[in-house]
């Protein structure tokens, strides 16, 4: 197999490695008016960026066709990351292989001594981090006034971790004269500010929604509760029973607490966050790969770079912070020709927002409830089945100890028993608050049933104006008040606040859990406040009397003409006034 525009020797490395046909950001950066410009590209996890990079920067490396005498170096590329620069290097070591292309690799957690001698024997391409590299570059180990090449992969991460200071000196340490090439899945402003200054009449080059490899991936966005985000993410990993899945928190502090959750009902779990040291960072990843670990806890960052061949599951836990952001995660999945699933957990007011980011990440999602245990009890019945009855070779010491147990049991029994063993090994799943149709009623009708003839009327500061909804205030009232749904009576909604019921039996237990459950302010982390109410609503909904004071407003919450974004915590929605 021979690629045209590319030289011989990388098109003899690409058809040992297995290509048939380049990606479209590989082929794009070859077209024949982006050879020898700067080029600011676009391009998701698992486009093969990393490829396309060495591609493009093969004509100033193999000016005559072959590569000079190794010395200081020709080019250079920097990552956010330590795993991502590894990876990097092992790309760029087997594209460059025949040609015989000295490269090497400055990142942090390695020994600096033996990087500086390797960069006193010589080297064409140099892979690093930015901290790394600048801290050679004082030292006077790294001379790059012979650079003809720069690229930065993955720039909108390294911006965001901070390395700006970094990357500047190491641009300013480079001749005008070379080619700077900028890879990022995103483009902020401080991407085009940084491409502006060291760029000159810059290719732009987008491949997002183009070779994503959507096709490649399921999305599912799956509603819950603000209080049940736990249980369900629980089912949706014994639901799908992924090889290898992977689950994104927005902090290091819900990395934290999640993975303890994971541990503790027997799932073989790994966290990686700003919080882990290199040494912990790598252990991590070797249980991801020999199979000793299937899931990874993360954050954004700290997942940068992480290549696992056998993730097939990306579960957001929390919301990404725009539709950039979700395609970058989802992206883990789903890689070269390999299916993957992308859920997406939503809390039911978070609704209309994902739906926005949906739309303008042009991606069409299944919209879905967690999986119930019925569901996945049926899933695990499936499964074992399939491997029971798949092929398999078994030694005389396996068909010795098979006779000896038909003699003591019969093959019913010895069935069941493995039947058992096998869900014996497999954590439990749980049990969720239905979402609900129930609920739904509940807020529309009067619930007349015995033990509701005797009530206790509470209220919450939340109304329609703050997005309540049944879904979500029902199982929140059973969390903060320590009762079921059944002891939860009419629910009714206002403008500004909501009324529901309790049987005056468990009234008491009720208060005084919510007190327990509120903070110093009364409300908990959600910002919700519960307290009884002095009379029944009327009407269905709180109102005022004509010409008496406004309601108060609630915290987070400007006057009746406030405007401008509101901010509420978990339980309650973000966004701007509807």
């Amino acid at each position: 197999m021979s690629f045209p525009d590319v030289t011989p020797l990388l098109s003899e490395a690409l058809a040992a490695h297995g290509y048939t046909a380049l990606t479209p950001v590989q082929a794009q950066v070859l077209e024949h008016e982006a050879r020898g410009r700067d080029l600011v590209v676009s391009a998701q996890t698992g486009s093969g960026k990393t490829v396309a990079f060495g591609l493009a920067i093969a004509d100033e490396l193999l000016a005559e066709g072959k590569l000079p005498q190794p010395g200081a170096p020709l080019a250079l590329v920097i990552a956010p990351t330590r795993e991502l620069a590894l990876q990097v290097s092992r790309e760029l070591i087997w594209l460059y292989a025949k040609a015989g292309a000295r490269i090497a690799s400055c990142v942090g957690g390695m020994d600096p001594s033996k990087e500086r001698r390797a960069l006193s024997h010589g080297a064409h391409i140099v892979v690093g981090t930015p901290g790394r590299l600048r801290d050679h570059l004082e030292r006077g180990a790294l001379d790059l006034s012979t650079m003809r090449a720069v690229v930065l992969d993955e720039a909108d991460e390294m911006l965001d971790m901070g390395f700006r200071e970094d990357l500047e000196e190491i641009l300013d340490a480079t001749p005008q004269t070379r080619r700077t090439l900028l890879f990022s899945a995103t483009m902020p402003k401080p991407i085009v500010a940084l491409a502006r200054r060291y760029q000159r009449d810059a290719l732009r080059i987008s491949t997002v929604g183009e070779d994503r490899g959507h096709g490649d991936i399921a999305y599912q966005a799956v509603t819950v509760a603000p209080a049940q985000i736990e249980h369900a993410v629980i089912n949706l990993l014994r639901f799908h029973e992924a090889e290898t899945a992977m689950l994104f928190c927005a902090t290091r502090d819900n990395v934290r607490h999640l993975h303890a959750a994971l541990i503790e009902r027997g799932f073989a779990a790994v966290a990686l966050s700003g919080e882990h040291s290199q040494s912990e960072r790598n252990n991590a990843l070797q249980a991801l790969r020999d199979r000793r670990a299937r899931v990874c806890v993360a954050t954004d960052v700290a997942a940068r770079g992480i290549d696992l061949p056998t993730l097939s599951l990306v579960i957001h836990v929390e919301i990404p912070r725009d539709a950039e952001a979700l395609q970058h995660r989802s992206g883990r999945t789903g890689r070269a020709g390999k299916k993957g699933t992308a859920v997406i957990v939503v809390p039911y007011p978070r609704r209309k927002r994902v739906e926005s980011m949906l739309r303008g990440a042009r991606i069409e999602a299944e919209w879905r409830e967690a999986p119930t245990p019925d569901d996945i009890r049926r899933n695990d019945r499936e499964r074992l089945i399939t491997a029971l009855l798949a092929p398999a070779e078994f030694d005389e010491e396996d068909r010795e100890l098979a006779q000896r147990l038909l003699a003591e049991r019969s093959p019913e029994d010895i069935a069941a028993a493995l039947v058992r063993a096998h869900r014996a090994a497999m954590p439990a799943p749980e049990e969720l608050i239905p979402g609900t149709h129930e609920a739904q009623r509940a807020a529309q009708v009067e619930r007349h049933r015995p033990g509701f003839d005797d009530v206790v009327w509470f209220r919450m500061d939340v109304g329609r104006r703050q997005n309540a909804d049944a879904r979500w205030i029902l199982p929140l009232l059973c969390r903060r008040g320590h009762i079921t749904r059944n002891e939860v009576g009419a629910i009714r909604i206002g403008q500004q606040e909501t009324h529901f019921q309790v049987p005056t039996a468990a009234a008491r237990k009720f208060a005084d859990a919510v007190k327990r459950t509120a903070g110093v302010e009364g409300d908990d982390e959600s910002g919700i406040t519960i307290e009884q109410s002095l009379a029944p609503p009327q009407h269905g909904a709180p109102h005022r009397a004509r010409g008496g004071p406004p309601p108060k407003p609630h915290r987070g919450q400007g006057g009746s003409g406030a405007k401008g974004p509101r901010t509420f915590h978990k339980g309650k929605p973000k966004g701007p006034r509807p």
